[in-house]
């Protein structure tokens, strides 16, 4: 499974742990918040609709951020403008430890949202263009391990601090932390070089600054609202079930504490899997396939486990096969979307339909509380979460297959009709090749 790793050239290998690393970072950094917000609804009286707005906010601010950082990484360069997400994101989780009040969080939760859209964005970007085609859906789609790494870290320092400080401390202290992905810029600047394809557009059309609202021309625009369809997709179903688990796991199966804990893992450990098993599979049997495949298998999986009345130690297994799947249909998202749009734009695309995707989708977590009012949890969550699925499959019909593209051939009219077969893209380009 990681034999393509071994085969991945010096220059590839640092642009893959530059990225994997800035994705862990940024997902420790937004986790922090979920594991403080217990604390903070007992110190400072916030209410539960309180912390949900905190969640809206950072995923509309990350859909607007993705989309800023793209257009500016599409004018002056991926590496340059992924150090200043990374910077971002970590200085306002800093000031975060030094709020106040919820409206003082807000803010800065609001601003954090800015450079952790961004982050992705510009992260997945860079990584598609520098690594072969060959082997592009299984490098970027194990980028989304990161997430569980990223997610494992706040988890492990959250468990230590509040355990060895008081609450009223911890919380500061454990934001305080979240400055140190600034070390990974130091190492960016000296490791990372620009991704090849970028920097021969660059040099070929140094005076091309394309409009902010590209993305919607006319050649393109129907790919853009396709992908966003896409993202919207997987994101929504992806929200039901991260949001609404734990609550299924206690109020509908009764589980205590320690069990929804464990339950919780299992799933988290799946996540991790996935995101392997789906860029395998996008460069084994085509991006649109593995997308259909995943979907469907999702809805069943999310309808017997919903719905279905099945034992304890098959909800176990499920959970596993649940975040194996979630993890699965995100991942593949950062290959294609880089693989649909041309380089001038790229980054633009990447940002606006991942984030605008993201932040449309939390409107589905939104209604299993709506319709749970009148249908059983179990059901709520059943019909929104295979709803979102079947738009996936929707999508990913009226796409194209892209998979063994060669990014510098990508063009407006190539994403609406063209499909490319591997065996007909020229070799990749050797390390030697790549711009020093």
């Amino acid at each position: 499974m990681l034999k393509w790793y071994t085969e991945l050239t010096k220059s590839e290998k640092r642009t893959y742990w530059a990225c994997f690393s800035g994705w862990g970072l940024d997902a420790m950094d937004t986790q922090m918040y979920a594991l403080a917000i217990p604390t903070l609804i007992a110190l400072w009286g916030m209410t539960r609709g309180q912390a949900g707005v905190l969640g809206t906010t950072v995923l509309i601010m990350a859909s607007l951020g993705g989309w800023i950082a793209g257009i500016l990484a599409d004018r002056y360069g991926r590496v340059r403008v992924l150090q200043i997400t990374i910077l971002w994101f970590s200085a306002f989780t800093l000031l975060s430890a030094f709020t106040n009040s919820f409206g003082q969080l807000m803010i800065t939760r609001g601003l954090q949202g800015l450079g952790f859209g961004g982050e992705w964005a510009v992260g997945a970007v860079l990584i598609s263009e520098t690594i072969r085609p060959q082997v592009r859906g299984r490098a970027v789609g194990s980028l989304q391990a990161g997430w569980a790494v990223g997610y494992g870290v706040a988890v492990l320092l959250s468990t230590l601090i509040f355990s060895t400080l008081q609450p009223e401390w911890a919380w500061r202290v454990l934001f305080a932390i979240g400055i140190l992905p600034t070390l990974l810029v130091l190492w960016i600047r000296r490791h990372i070089q620009e991704a090849p394809v970028f920097a021969q557009i660059r040099r070929e059309h140094a005076a091309d600054r394309p409009s902010i609202w590209a993305v919607f021309d006319r050649p393109i625009r129907a790919t853009t609202f396709k992908a966003i369809l896409l993202t919207f997709g997987i994101y929504g179903g992806n929200y039901v079930m991260i949001t609404w688990l734990p609550a299924y796991l206690k109020l509908v199966l009764h589980l205590s504490i320690t069990n929804i804990g464990g339950y919780l893992a299992i799933n988290i450990l799946g996540s991790f899997a996935g995101a392997f098993l789906n860029g395998w599979m996008a460069d084994r049997f085509g991006r649109r396939r593995t997308f259909i495949v995943i979907a469907l298998l999702q809805a069943v999986a999310v309808a017997t486990y919903t719905l279905a009345p099945i034992t304890l130690p098959v909800t176990l297994v499920l959970g596993f096969v649940l975040g194996t799947l979630q993890s699965g249909t995100a991942a593949g998202t950062g290959a294609y979307i880089a693989e649909l749009f041309p380089t001038r734009i790229r980054a633009s695309a990447q940002g606006l339909c991942g984030n605008a995707g993201r932040a449309i989708g939390a409107i589905m977590p939104a209604m299993v509380g709506v319709l749970s009012a009148k249908l059983d949890l179990g059901v709520a969550m059943g019909l929104c979460a295979c709803a979102s699925y079947v738009l996936v499959v929707t999508a990913a019909l009226m796409l194209p297959e892209t998979r063994g593209r060669d990014l510098s051939h990508v063009s407006g009219e190539s994403t609406a009709h063209t499909t490319r077969r591997e065996d007909n893209i020229p070799a990749a380009r050797s390390d030697s090749a790549l711009p020093r």
